[in-house]
């Protein structure tokens, strides 16, 4: 019997354990797997409370359907009937500008107006920048394979203010980065790729909006909150996750690797390691001392979500609730990253007659503020939700949750580091990595990760 620890009980480690167990049984073969999360909860950031009818969420709130393992894996665990879609009539997504908000245009494909009445009519850009945006389809593509950050690859084809309106607070914005440090080719590679196919942003995205649209919604969710997902996958793990187990060490003992853990030592012939890449670090010292020094080199930024549920109507605010809320711009200076409208973007998210905002602190430019007192916290954030919306009604519900150094950063030259590395763990068979901070952030990267990890184990 092959006997296999994983490390960390987040999205990839629960993925790992789900495809080894279902993999092992499909395969007749005889595999006895144990999982160690140091925290005393399974599931990393995915977590769903409800309070007084509110859904609220404290990490992801939905998936990418374009990247196929997360609803994979919902309608495997026979979530199907409680996946709901995003509210495709109400996409709209406000910027903010000046202290205004002001829509994206219609016809914008992430970075790139296709249409341009609507472009052209928008308060959005000033005149100079529309020109510059424009003149994208004369920009030559870049011909080479080098990495550049998304605020150069912006700046490069539609201008210094796209760059910092759009490519900023949306691209980057995913990733909590700075724009001018977020590696293009760990990020966004599409774009590349269609620059050099196309030879311009904007004829692929009036290449990409001719073609039908897709039956499948782009964002999905659970009815009941993501944290359905775990729930669902942990009841299918069995007892065989522990919580409240720190890994202290990891060692090689003949072919076998040795965990140290507090109340003892346990070997198993092979791991699996989906813990944040600066706890990887420190287990990998040992082993593979140059992967672990790469790992280190990798930097992660705290954040935190201000969750407010709200009686309708909304006191003072004039903006109407049309869209998924605003991201805001690093020249606004502002102590916000962005606002989800939630109850507008799913449905089922606060109780009728209420609404339900998620607001976004922390990251890069104001990391102090993910670790403010609750007060303050709440203080600030009703602030800025005044000053930017008029919005002075007191919640009915609040809630925080904090991410201390929970985000990893691709900066530029991310995928090259990352492809040395895993060129140096191959070198140890029975040994591999899964998480976010390799080869993709969201929640269906991780859940590749840990699939991928599963499969290679078996293939051993």
């Amino acid at each position: 019997m092959k006997q296999v620890a994983i490390i960390g009980g987040g999205m990839a480690g629960l993925s790992a354990a789900h495809y080894l167990q279902q993999g092992a049984r499909a395969q007749g073969i005889d595999v006895e797997w144990r999982l160690f999360e140091q925290r005393d909860r399974l599931g990393g950031k995915v977590i769903t409370d409800h309070e007084q009818g509110f859904v609220i969420e404290g990490g992801p709130d939905s998936f990418i359907t374009q990247k196929p393992w997360g609803l994979a894996l919902c309608r495997e665990l026979g979530l199907d009937d409680e996946l709901i879609p995003c509210n495709s009539a109400k996409q709209k997504v406000y910027i903010l500008v000046r202290s205004r908000l002001c829509a994206l245009p219609a016809g914008f494909r992430l970075t790139v107006p296709t249409r341009i009445m609507p472009f052209v009519k928008s308060p959005l850009f000033s005149w100079p920048a529309k020109l510059r945006m424009g003149m994208e389809l004369f920009v030559p593509p870049r011909r080479d394979d080098g990495d550049e950050s998304i605020s150069d690859f912006i700046t490069r084809r539609l201008g210094r203010e796209a760059a910092d309106k759009i490519g900023g607070p949306l691209m980057a914005g995913i990733y909590v980065a700075d724009p001018a440090k977020l590696s293009l080719l760990s990020t966004f590679p599409m774009f590349r790729a269609l620059e050099r196919k196309h030879g311009s942003l904007i004829r692929a995205m009036r290449a990409a909006a001719k073609r039908p649209a897709a039956q499948t919604p782009m964002f999905m969710s659970l009815r009941g909150g993501m944290g359905r997902l775990i729930d669902v996958l942990c009841e299918s793990l069995n007892e065989r996750c522990t919580t409240d187990a720190r890994i202290t060490g990891l060692q090689m003992k003949g072919n076998r690797f040795e965990l140290l853990k507090a109340d003892g030592r346990e070997t198993f012939d092979a791991v699996i390691i989906a813990s944040p890449l600066y706890e990887t670090a420190g287990l990998l010292q040992e082993l593979a001392p140059e992967s672990a020094a790469v790992l280190r080199g990798i930097r992660y930024v705290s954040t935190g979500t201000v969750s407010l549920g709200y009686r309708l109507p909304l006191d003072g605010m004039d903006q109407k609730l049309d869209g998924f809320g605003f991201v805001i711009p690093a020249s606004e200076d502002r102590d916000l990253l962005a606002c989800t409208w939630s109850s507008v973007k799913f449905e089922g998210r606060a109780p009728d007659g209420h609404a339900l905002f998620r607001v976004f602190v922390g990251g890069e430019r104001r990391e102090h503020l993910a670790e403010a007192p609750d007060d303050e916290l709440i203080a600030l954030v009703r602030r800025e939700l005044r000053d930017i919306l008029g919005l002075v009604s007191e919640p009915v519900v609040s809630r925080i949750y904090r991410w201390p150094k929970g985000n990893p950063q691709y900066d530029v030259g991310h995928a090259d580091r990352m492809k040395a590395l895993m060129a140096d763990i191959a070198q140890i068979p029975g040994l591999h990595l899964a998480g976010s901070g390799y080869n993709g952030i969201g929640l269906p990267d991780c859940i590749r990760s840990g699939k991928e990890a599963a499969e290679a184990v078996l293939r051993e």
